[in-house]
């Protein structure tokens, strides 16, 4: 055949090959190839038709490797914890009710901590005035005599709470008391012997204070200072021969007598009548029966140095003996 007839002749038909066809324009992109190591990894080419970005979505759903949702907890375990809060906030306020209602009234006002109230008084707080620079103490081993260096008001013991001043210890501003005042505690024809006693046994100084308590008890405290312990022993005034006004006669305080092992104001009731306690040589007695009129009187005689102190408490009836032994300790305490 020749050339010519092949060129004017009808198309021939493609001869199949080996090799594949090639896939149409809309064949999807293949996918990268993996990048040899040490090379840079081609920037992906922008799509010609790419849609615009979409808005950030939600953290929850803007990335698969942000934090999953966390899930909404058990109300039935938030409801028991607020129930167990609250619970416990009642408690706490209702305890501290308790503890405040407990602190405020009296021990005898509360069911179950009440205890009988012995009839003690309550005093202010105690403490034993200042002493000049270098004085010693009544009871130091440079005081051999037991000298008060104090000013002798210091010493005298305070009305307790509740009391009313009572007139007839007939004091000065100062608490200083007249030996003729003094005396009116005797009766008159006992007088004239005591105040010539006082003048030559070297008394220096008297002192005293008086109260009445709202149960009638009336109380009478002196100090008598002297020149030396020696005179306060030889003063005769403060023992069962005194003759003091609207007594009949004297006895040992028998209640004081008896007293073993009882707590007053944390010291013991220990003393057979007349003892030594904390340096006072205390003698304690009674009015006996029968009374010279509706009231018992009850001595303490307090001796302590250079200085003698006298505790004299009235009372319609019978002077009640813990208010009494009370006032007569708190006194000694003082003085010691």
């Amino acid at each position: 055949m020749s050339s010519e007839q092949t060129t004017t002749g009808p198309e021939a038909e493609p001869t199949p090959s080996s090799e594949p066809v090639p896939a149409a324009e809309s064949t999807p992109t293949p996918a990268a190839e993996p990048v040899p190591e040490g090379e840079a990894a081609p920037e992906p080419r922008p799509e010609a038709h790419a849609e615009p970005a979409p808005a950030a979505a939600p953290p929850s759903e803007a990335s698969p490797w942000a934090a999953p949702p966390v899930p909404p907890k058990d109300r039935r375990a938030l409801r028991a914890a607020l129930r167990w809060t609250a619970a416990v906030a009642v408690f706490a306020a209702v305890g501290a009710g308790v503890a405040y209602g407990i602190t405020v009234p009296e021990r005898t006002d509360i069911p179950g901590l009440s205890t009988e109230d012995d009839g003690r008084w309550t005093f202010p707080n105690l403490s034993p005035p200042a002493l000049s620079a270098g004085a010693p103490l009544p009871q130091g081993p440079d005081n051999k005599d037991g000298r008060h260096y104090a000013q002798l008001t210091g010493l005298l013991l305070p009305a307790p709470q509740g009391a009313k001043a009572d007139d007839a210890v007939k004091a000065d501003k100062e608490g200083g008391v007249s030996v003729d005042s003094f005396l009116e505690e005797y009766t008159p024809e006992a007088r004239e012997e005591l105040k010539t006693s006082l003048e030559w046994d070297g008394l220096r100084q008297i002192v005293g204070r008086g109260w009445t308590m709202p149960d009638g008890t009336r109380t009478h405290v002196y100090l008598l200072r002297f020149h030396s312990s020696g005179f306060v022993d030889a003063f005769r005034g403060c023992d069962t021969n005194a003759k003091l006004n609207g007594i009949s006669a004297l006895d040992l305080d028998d209640v004081w007598s008896k007293a073993k092992n009882t707590q007053m104001n944390s010291t013991a009731l220990d003393f057979p009548g007349a003892a030594n306690f904390d340096g006072t040589y205390l003698s304690v007695y009674q009015e006996v029966k029968p009374f010279l009129g509706e009231e018992q009187s009850k001595i303490g005689c307090l001796r302590t140095g250079d200085v003698l102190g006298m505790v004299i408490q009235t009372r319609k009836g019978e002077v009640a003996p813990v208010p009494f032994h009370q006032t007569v300790i708190l006194q000694s305490q003082l003085l010691s």
